[in-house]
């Protein structure tokens, strides 16, 4: 069946788009960065490539250590001003940059595509998140806010690329409402444009908001290291979450560092393998380029036949391709379980350590095509990976110990509750984990002993929405934990002598989850 791109979709019509409904913030030859309550020009654009097919797409602004500084500097001004503006007044600010995002929120979501490769389903499920959980907030805030004041300075925002909207502007939003004027870098890696998009319409509204672009080096002493700044929050991997703590060491400025952990699926002393095969599958969702996918299980050597028994067709199921390939114009946009990596280098590089992986002992369960995948004819396909899964991963690959960010399962046997253990807890601390057992009572007791902040029995945890926190445990997270009110307890200043809860130097103290 030959494919053709979904018309209406490209991406020069997309970004076509973006010059009419925002010129502010869209030129026709390049972004402009947010500062200083305006647009600007300043800053080198880098070139871009879409992860969808290898083609030129907008990429980034980069600005140097000084526009950033003064960026920074025009925000403390901003956040003096904002931190007086009545709770009313900025409730009414935010639903109306919420209205705006939803009248947008197709284009939006076809940025997100592009830019960083989500299909459909994923992107516009990024968007609504965003939009639906901040109008949360909007109705709740005000008992949130009780006997509780905006930071002394604002917050700066640092994250990865793969969610946009329902990590990072929902942050920025909610950040603001309690009263924060809010700086944030836009993802080298992907979503510049998505999320100038909505910062142009969310500053139309007169929120605070600060855009800026550049590379981490560059920008850091004044994003992190800034005097000024009363947060850093950070969302991404624990190398780059290490070097941000190193430079927090000796201050004590609020912080939320979310890192990555090895989220593990344990097996054991279970029969109910429909759930289970269930959850196999949709554990592709986005090639499991999310801080709570589950890449690894960890499997009963007594059950692992019938373990194969479920996990082998649904991986087979998993389906992939481009996101906006359809048979004929009417079509449907399809349902895929997820598209390319994020870039061309990382599926090379997830494809190298994997064979390496196999090299040295692994023993390669199932490695998909890319044959099997939904492309156009002829596009390019270099940021694409089928699915794969290797059992027992050598002690020697980054795939024992480290999460791949892409679709590449890893199986480990073990015989013992301590082997169990020892293996769901290999990278020192995770966001989720599950248990698959039947035993209610042993499932409580083995959970107890997983490093991860949230642990489901027989169903999958996930960074959840509203009203639940989240957070990490060991060195997957640093600083303060979020979700529901502890996410605006994060960025607010409470009763003298408050100890939030979170992972700090001194200490670690865990809510109910």
């Amino acid at each position: 069946m030959s494919l053709i791109l979904k018309p209406g979709t490209s991406w020069d019509e997309v970004y076509s788009q973006c010059v009419r409904i925002a010129p502010e913030a869209f030129h026709d030859d390049r972004l402009l960065n947010h500062l200083g309550g305006a647009w600007s020009r300043a800053g080198e654009p880098v070139p871009a490539t879409s992860p969808v097919d290898g083609s030129t797409i907008a990429g980034p602004p980069f600005l140097d250590f000084d526009v950033a500084g003064r960026a920074v500097v025009s925000a403390v001004e901003q956040h003096v001003a904002w931190r007086e503006v009545p709770l009313a007044q900025r409730k009414a600010r935010v639903s109306a940059a919420l209205d705006a995002l939803a009248e947008h929120r197709d284009l939006l979501a076809l940025l997100l595509v592009w830019e960083i490769g989500k299909p459909w389903r994923l992107a516009t499920a990024d968007v609504d998140r965003c939009v639906e959980g901040v109008r949360w907030y909007v109705e709740e805030i005000d008992a949130m806010l009780a006997g509780r004041t905006p930071l002394s300075g604002p917050v700066s925002n640092i994250a990865s690329w793969n969610y946009p909207m329902s990590v990072l502007m929902h942050a920025m939003l909610v950040q603001a409402l309690a009263g924060n004027a809010v700086i944030a870098k836009a993802p080298t890696d992907g979503g510049v444009s998505c999320l100038t998009l909505a910062t142009a319409l969310a500053v139309r509204s007169g929120l605070p908001l600060t855009l800026v672009s550049g590379s981490g080096s560059e920008l850091a002493p004044v994003l992190v290291g800034s005097s000024f700044l009363g947060c850093v929050s950070f969302v991404g991997g624990r190398d780059v979450g290490g070097a941000i703590a190193a430079r927090l060491v000796d201050s004590n400025r609020r912080h939320v560092l979310e890192q990555e952990g090895l989220n593990c699926w344990g097996v054991w002393e279970t029969d109910s393998w429909d759930v289970l095969g269930a959850q196999i599958r949709k554990a592709f969702d986005y090639g499991k380029q999310r801080c709570t996918a589950y890449p690894r299980y960890v499997v009963q050597r007594s059950l692992f036949d019938k373990f194969l028994d479920v996990y082998l067709p649904a991986v087979r199921d998993v389906t992939f391709g481009h996101p906006l390939a359809v048979a004929s114009p009417g079509d449907e946009l399809p349902a895929l379980d997820y598209g390319p990596l994020i870039n061309d280098a990382k599926a090379k590089e997830l494809g190298d350590v994997v064979q390496e992986a196999v090299r040295a002992g692994g023993v390669p369960l199932y490695r998909g095509s890319l044959g099997s995948g939904r492309f156009l004819p002829g596009q390019q396909t270099a940021a694409y990976l089928a699915p794969v899964a290797i059992l027992d991963p050598p002690r020697s690959s980054v795939l024992h110990h480290a999460e791949p960010f892409g679709p590449v399962d890893t199986i480990v046997l073990v015989d013992t509750e301590a082997e169990l253990l020892a293996a769901m807890n290999a990278s020192n601390g995770a966001l989720v984990a599950s248990l698959a057992c039947d035993d209610e009572a042993t499932a409580r007791r083995l959970s107890a002993d997983i490093q991860a902040f949230k642990v489901g029995i027989n169903k999958p945890r996930s960074r959840g929405d509203r009203d639940e926190v989240f957070g990490g445990r060991g060195a997957s997270w640093r600083g303060a934990f979020v979700g529901g009110a502890l996410l605006v307890h994060a960025v607010t200043e409470g009763p003298p002598g408050e100890r939030p809860y979170g992972n700090f130097p001194s200490y670690s103290l865990y809510p109910p989850t």
